[in-house]
């Protein structure tokens, strides 16, 4: 991508880094009464106001974790800022600024990096964050990201992964295994035009799924209505890397088993439908997808009623004694199928996600 010389592109090295970052960062305002100081400065400040700063970071490289060929900039922009609010969602905080760290190399002009921070910008402005900081330097490698997100909030509001008790129900935002289908979508018609370049994308109809891989959203909503609810999680933790894979994140931070019924994951049928066209099991799409960004966690049974048939969340499942290990009870049947990670994992080679 890029590799068109055309000489109307601004070449990163007629602005030079202070200039790039000045230029790409100039209409970020700060707009947290905790963010003092911002871009432009040797440091940031920010004021928690005696609140606990809640603190994430996470890497993206492209060829490990996104593909150009197919991934617009503006899209791996916004995306890229989500996936870091969504860990501060998980810990029931606020998220309220970020950092921004590029390596690039001299493939990418100006406008590409423009494009790139249109997207940063975007999800800045609808999650109510502010950029006040970072780094840039060139890559031999392509593009690699690296953003860090703070949250801040009361000591009495965060919930962690180790706060599940027994009998605890297991719940869940939304419905999985939609981006990962998306996924399916992309690298299929890839494919096919790296074989044909003449041949039409056949996208119509995924949209959904699409916009579940391409442009996530972090569900920061969740911790206002559950405070609707008067409910406060007992543990959570984001869908990054499939359910089957946070639960026993879950399970082993706070050494319980669970059982997680088959026919209450909640699914599309856009999901459901895509993945028996790809002749795969939508069950497994839900538990080893990944990068849904939902949030799965566990509330204490006595909230039962209050969430109960709420249009949000579904109740799939509960925690028992860690000895009773983690199953999934199948679907019509008691049969207990023992729940693995099969999850995503950058460090095996012959993975590619987004």
């Amino acid at each position: 991508m890029f590799e068109d010389k055309n000489p109307e592109l601004t070449p990163i090295s007629k602005l030079g880094e202070f200039g790039l970052i000045k230029h790409l960062t100039e209409f970020f305002p700060l707009s947290n009464e905790s963010s003092e100081v911002g871009v432009g400065d040797d440091a940031a400040v920010i004021n928690p106001e005696n609140k606990r700063v809640v603190l994430t970071t996470d890497v993206l490289a492209e060829g490990v974790h996104f593909n150009l060929g197919y991934v617009p900039l503006k899209h791996l922009g916004y995306k890229a800022v989500v996936v870091n609010l969504s860990d501060i969602a998980a810990m029931n905080a606020t998220p309220t600024q970020i950092l921004v760290s590029l390596a690039v190399s001299n493939r990418f002009p100006v406008e590409a990096l423009e494009e790139l921070y249109a997207g940063i910008q975007a999800a800045c402005g609808r999650y109510k964050v502010d950029l006040i900081g970072g780094d840039t330097t060139s890559s031999n490698a392509g593009l690699v990201m690296s953003i860090t997100a703070i949250g801040i909030e009361n000591e009495e509001n965060i919930v962690k992964r180790s706060g599940a008790k027994p009998n605890d129900l297991l719940v869940v935002s939304g419905d999985l295994g939609g981006a990962y289908m998306g996924l399916q979508i992309l690298e299929r018609e890839h494919a096919v035009f790296l074989a044909n370049p003449n041949m039409q994308p056949e996208m119509e109809g995924f949209d959904y799924i699409l916009e579940r891989q391409l442009k996530p959203e972090a569900r920061t909503d969740v911790k206002g209505i559950l405070k609707q609810l008067d409910i406060k999680p007992t543990s959570m933790i984001d869908i990054s890397d499939g359910l089957a894979s946070e639960i026993l994140h879950l399970s082993d931070q706070s050494n319980v088993g669970f059982r997680l019924y088959e026919e209450k994951i909640p699914m599309d049928n856009l999901t459901i439908t895509t993945a028996d066209d790809f002749n795969l099991n939508p069950v497994m799409t839900a538990l080893s997808g990944g990068e849904d960004y939902e949030l799965l966690f566990t509330i204490s049974p006595n909230d039962f009623d209050k969430m109960k048939n709420h249009p949000d969340f579904t109740i799939i499942g509960h925690a028992v004694e860690k000895e009773d290990g983690n199953f999934m009870v199948a679907r019509g049947s008691n049969q207990l199928v023992a729940l693995t990670a099969q999850g995503w994992d950058a460090f095996l080679s012959n993975q590619q996600n987004d």
